[in-house]
């Protein structure tokens, strides 16, 4: 089965999963979206309430600044995949919970194993607790780290910098690093290092009247 067939596979389970209470109220499942054979998967937290409807990642406010951000790394979405630690929106976009995550784990490394990306980055502090459990973000965030054979980046929710701009600068700095952690990753993986795409200045985001926490 080739990788983009393994998703579809996965994506169709998500769709009917009963392995926790979120399917309850679940509108739309949110599996993830990207190419197959992407380089970078980023993975957040869990759907918010524009994703429950759309059944899309990152499509609120905070996706929003996630484009900006991935415009600086020379990137597009076409060029990532992105998913979550759990597939349906956890009510009032609480964290998720143990048994969640545990339900949506199995999906989640499923993916991982089809896309085989040279380096995961993990957005916010639940999606970092899968590879850094205990860690600080504000200690870790930004620096890469190669965790049973994965090569793993934790990075703030771009969500962080809208309720927080003091972390602004630091979420930039940290994809704007992203290409040459890429690029050291790809040559310890053995696979083609490309020549870095030149940074573009992200500008500010507009305040939106209502964020998405995912």
């Amino acid at each position: 089965m080739s990788a983009a067939e393994t998703l579809e596979r996965i994506a169709h389970e998500v769709s009917v999963c009963t392995k926790c209470a979120l399917h309850e109220s679940r509108k739309k499942a949110v599996t993830g979206e990207g190419p197959a054979d992407a380089e970078i998967m980023f993975i957040g937290e869990g759907p918010g309430f524009h994703e429950n409807e759309q059944g899309r990642p990152f499509v609120g406010a905070s996706g929003k600044f996630l484009d900006q951000l991935l415009e600086q790394a020379g990137l597009t979405r076409s060029d990532v995949f992105i998913a979550n630690v759990v597939k349906c929106r956890p009510p009032a976009n609480r964290d998720p919970q143990p048994e969640e995550l545990m339900a949506c784990g199995e999906y989640l490394d499923g993916q991982i194993a089809a896309i085989n990306p040279s380096i995961i980055v993990t957005l916010g502090r639940i999606s970092m607790g899968r590879y850094f459990p205990g860690a600080k973000i504000t200690s870790v965030h930004g620096q890469m780290q190669n965790i049973d054979g994965r090569f793993i980046i934790p990075m703030y929710h771009p969500a962080a910098a809208l309720h927080q701009p003091a972390l602004r600068p630091s979420i930039l700095a940290d994809f704007a690093k992203l290409p040459d952690q890429l690029n050291e990753a790809r040559a310890a993986l053995g696979r083609k290092v490309v020549e870095k795409k030149k940074n573009v200045v992200v500008q500010q985001p507009e305040k939106p009247q209502q964020l998405s926490l995912f």
